[in-house]
């Protein structure tokens, strides 16, 4: 299959970034050196290009009826201009996928997906849509920066008259954006070094790419690949679809309670239910190394005695701590914090500590 290119596939391939198949999409993993951008969004500002993230748009009388069904948290609750973070449950007790629900206005909002997910989410969701709400996938037509760290508010303020630092956590405003109209500003991110995300037309992306950097030259910017978009949300303990989570893996298992409401019914409702009743067998947890070595996915988690208890799903370097972190599914009881449990790496077990999330 061809690899899809994003609208500024040559600017960053001009720009030195080496470029690797993701997801489908042939994309930025680095510029400089992976530490390098991470500390660059850590401390002060960091672009990243993620167009090959899917939107859908929803209308009609029975959008939210149709949101309601597929996804796990309650999106009535949503205000305009507000998101909320959710998964679609699958009929088996896994995930089809996390995603983000905005509201835009009555009868009108926009699922944002994941790359690799597209194609599936999208015939998911069509295939519940019994109630006839319009559905448009139009994530061909749009670019998706995300321009983060502590000093992403002030370098975006210049290119708006739109007060950037009302626009709350998981808010988002629509307007005017570096001479650009009809640009969604959203107060999200997948790094936790505040930010935002905004939605451009794909006309517009090089003129609003090239207006952000050069806002941001005082402050330091530099473009961010892939490699440290991974390394930030681990240090987070954001999940990553189909490391952390994926069709076989329940929300309730992953953390996820909190995004799955019960105050309403929702494909496999009943089922997750009992599930939180009866509590779950494993459960996903951060944990850090306590001795030297990097967890990778897939490496056996053990106990003291050498028992298989769980796999690791993420691991990686924390550039911030300097040392190896990761995220798993361990058996129940050893998922409280502080829990003593090893990693299987190669012939040697190194020990690791269950730590609450985030791990910095």
């Amino acid at each position: 299959m061809e690899l899809k290119k994003i609208q500024l596939n040559d600017l960053h391939a001009s720009l030195g970034a080496k470029m690797v198949p993701f997801a489908g999409y042939n994309m930025p993993v680095r510029y400089s050196s992976d530490i390098e951008e991470h500390m660059t969004v850590r401390n002060g500002v960091g672009i990243f290009d993620v167009s090959h993230m899917g939107e859908f748009m929803l209308k009609g009388p029975k959008a939210l009826d149709l949101i309601q069904k597929v996804t796990s948290n309650d999106a009535s609750k949503l205000e305009d201009g507000k998101a909320q973070y959710s998964c679609l449950p699958n009929d088996k007790g896994g995930i089809v996928d996390d995603l983000l629900v905005y509201k835009l206005k009555d009868e009108e909002y926009m699922l944002v997906v994941n790359a690799s997910n597209i194609e599936k989410d999208w015939n998911w969701i069509a295939q519940h849509n019994t109630e006839g709400a319009e559905m448009e996938n139009i994530s061909d037509n749009i670019s998706l920066f995300a321009v983060q760290g502590p000093k992403a508010t002030e370098v975006l303020q210049k290119l708006t008259d739109t007060n950037l630092s009302e626009v709350k956590f998981y808010t988002f405003t629509h307007g005017e954006f570096a001479g650009v109209k009809d640009v969604i500003m959203s107060a999200t991110g997948y790094t936790g070094a505040g930010g935002f995300e905004l939605y451009v037309k794909n006309e517009d992306a090089e003129e609003v790419w090239n207006k952000i950097m050069e806002a941001g030259k005082e402050e330091g910017i530099k473009p961010i690949g892939l490699g440290a978009r991974d390394t930030l949300r681990l240090e987070m303990g954001y999940c990553l679809y189909g490391n952390d989570i994926d069709d076989t893996t329940s929300p309730l298992e992953a953390g996820l309670g909190w995004i799955t409401k019960f105050t309403k019914d929702f494909i496999n409702a009943e089922n997750l239910k009992k599930q939180k009743e009866e509590g779950v067998n494993k459960k996903l947890v951060g944990f850090k190394m306590i001795d030297k070595g990097i967890p990778r996915h897939d490496y056996i988690i053990e106990d003291a005695e050498g028992n298989e208890i769980g796999k690791v799903t993420s691991g990686t370097m924390s550039p911030v701590l300097n040392q190896g972190i990761g995220l798993g599914y361990v058996k129940k009881e050893f998922s409280t914090p502080g829990s003593e449990v090893y990693i299987a790496v190669r012939n040697r077990k190194l020990k690791a500590e269950v730590s609450k999330l985030p791990l910095i």
